[in-house]
Order: structure tokens, then C-alpha cells, then sequence
């Protein structure tokens, strides 16, 4: 028995010709150069990755130092890899015309992929309510499958929502009420979006009413959303609880909701209704959107009035 247990203990050939400092080196992370070509963005990836002042600044980074921190990847069946962080200084590359980019591989389940994903663009100064909410939804699920829930849902997920909070220095609760802006439509969250972003001149709908709204069935969105783009103007926090309690009440009609957001909202500034019908036969048809025809209505309307001020001065000069 003894001679079997001093068999196993035997030193093997590693050990006989490397040092232990040799043996540690081995088993930690190395940082790889990979082609940038082989590496498939992470699936549901919920963070924008566009060409801005932010981008141009970290493309003359690059082009003059490098990538400093490496990306992190993981391995797919494919003999690809996948993204899991680094997805802007990966289209940072790309811009400054590199073919690969420093990276380290580890071996991740999709759980694991998705924490790290998300903590790792968390950090990140500012952050659209669109970004958040789908970052929040993606890592509650992946917490939640580490902790197998299977029973006492809500509760169980209450306390996942006080972990992810407690991590971005937000309550449990504004993580869920985050969370619930995934159940918008995209325009609506979009509108969302727009409440954050400096010096917007677009629609948009503060956090707490969206709230409200996303409670609103799908089709009752739609009609909301027609009423918001057709009137331009958005519900306050008041009207979106009134539209709620219709929703859950199964009592809502498209009648009872204009009479709700009729009620002109204080400070509000008055919405002229111009039918697009009636526009659209003296509109150029190259105009691409609300805002462009917009602006030539606007253009129109100055250019007309400049006219009338000339026909007037000039009427007047000829008594």
C-alpha cells in the first residue's frame, strides 16, 4: 500500500525539468493576437457600438499606441471566436485598418459570457435606458440560471435585482423598472432613449411614465404610438397611469385614450395638426423623413412670409 501511494506522488518529466515559476506562467491567461475577421459579435449584444466623437478618439489611439487592453473572447464549434469584451475597440480596429487585435480566450459557458459581457460595458460613463434595460434583462436571466429558480419567482427575482443593483449603484427596484422598458416598442424606446441625450430637439418620454406604458398591450402601444407621432406630443407621468389602469382593466379604446392625452399638460407648448394628407400632394417626394419635411414646411412657411412682407412694402410704395 505504501509503494502505491509513493507511485502516485512520483514527480513527473514537467517537473523534473521545469521551475515552479515555469509551472505557474503556463496556467495563466496568455494575451493573443487574433484576426479580426474571426471574431462574431456576442449574440443579443444590447450596447451601441457607433461612430462618434468617442469612436474617432479611441481610432487615433489605437493607430498611434496599440490596443492597450486586451478583448475577451470565447472559443465557438465553428473554430471562430466570439466576442464577449472589447466589441468597441474591435470596431476601433477595424476603422484604424488593422487585421487583428490583442485578445485573451477563455473558456466560458453562456452564463459566464453574458455577466462578464455586461459588467464589463456597465462601466461605461454614460449609457442609454435602452442599453441598460437589455443589459439588466440579459444578466437577470444568466443569474438566474446559476441559481437554478425554479419556485417563489418573484421573490427570487426581487433579490437577483438587489445583486445587479447593488453592483451599479442602483436599487433593486430601478433595476426592474428598467427592465420593464424591454417590453416597449423600439420607436417608444427610442423616445426613451431620447430623454437622456443632450440638447435632443426629438420626442421623448422621461423613465417613469415608460414604465407605466410598457404595461400597455401591444396593439394599445401601437395606437399610442400613432397618437404621439401624429400629434407630437408625449404622455406625462399622470396620463400614462390613467393609460395603464385602462390596459389592466381591459377598457381601452383608442376614444378614451385621446380623451386622456387631449388634456393639455402644463408648460406644454401647443401641437399644430397639419393631416400628412394634405401635405403630401406639395411636398417633394425625395424627403426621407418626419424631420426633413419638417424642416422644408418650416423653410416654406419663413420663405412665404418674407414674400408677403416684400408684397406689402411694395404695394404700399406704389399708393
Amino acid at each position: 500500500m505504501a509503494k502505491q501511494e509513493s507511485k502516485m506522488h512520483l514527480p513527473t518529466i514537467d517537473d523534473l525539468f521545469t521551475t515552479q515559476e515555469e509551472r505557474d506562467n503556463a496556467n495563466l491567461e496568455k494575451v493573443v493576437d487574433i484576426k479580426i475577421a474571426d471574431i462574431d459579435d456576442f449574440p443579443q449584444h444590447p450596447f451601441q457600438v457607433i461612430k462618434n466623437a468617442e469612436m474617432d478618439e479611441m481610432v487615433e489611439s489605437i493607430k498611434s499606441k496599440g490596443v492597450l487592453v486586451p478583448a475577451i473572447v470565447r472559443k465557438k464549434e465553428n473554430g471562430k471566436y466570439e466576442m464577449i469584451s472589447g466589441h468597441r475597440r474591435k470596431k476601433a480596429s477595424e476603422l484604424a485598418d488593422l487585421d487583428t487585435i490583442p485578445c485573451i480566450v477563455r473558456d466560458l459557458s453562456d452564463d459566464e459570457a453574458t455577466i462578464i459581457m455586461v459588467d464589463s460595458n456597465l462601466q461605461r460613463e454614460k449609457l442609454l435606458p435602452s442599453e441598460k434595460a437589455f443589459a439588466y434583462k440579459l444578466k437577470m436571466e444568466a443569474l438566474s440560471h446559476q441559481g437554478k429558480i425554479t419556485s417563489r419567482q418573484v421573490v427570487e427575482k426581487s433579490i437577483t435585482a438587489d445583486i445587479i443593483g447593488k453592483g451599479n449603484n442602483e436599487s433593486g427596484r430601478q433595476v426592474q423598472r428598467y427592465i420593464r422598458l424591454t417590453y416597449l416598442l423600439p420607436k417608444l424606446l427610442k423616445y426613451v432613449d431620447n430623454s437622456v441625450i443632450k440638447d435632443s430637439e426629438e420626442l421623448s418620454i422621461a423613465l417613469s411614465p415608460a414604465v407605466e406604458i410598457s404595461f400597455l398591450k401591444r396593439e394599445e402601444q401601437k395606437s399610442l404610438l400613432d397618437y404621439i407621432e401624429f400629434n407630437q406630443i408625449t404622455p406625462s407621468q399622470h396620463q400614462a397611469i390613467e393609460l395603464k389602469k385602462m390596459s389592466e382593466s381591459n377598457t381601452f379604446t383608442i376614444e378614451k385614450m385621446e380623451k386622456i392625452l387631449d388634456v393639455e399638460k402644463p408648460n406644454q407648448t401647443p401641437a399644430l395638426k397639419v393631416s400628412m394628407n394634405k401635405l403630401k400632394p406639395v411636398l417633394p417626394s425625395n424627403l426621407k423623413n418626419d424631420k426633413e419635411r419638417e424642416d422644408y414646411v418650416i423653410k416654406a412657411v419663413v420663405f412665404y412670409d418674407k414674400h408677403q412682407k416684400k408684397l406689402k412694402e411694395r404695394n404700399e410704395q406704389a399708393r
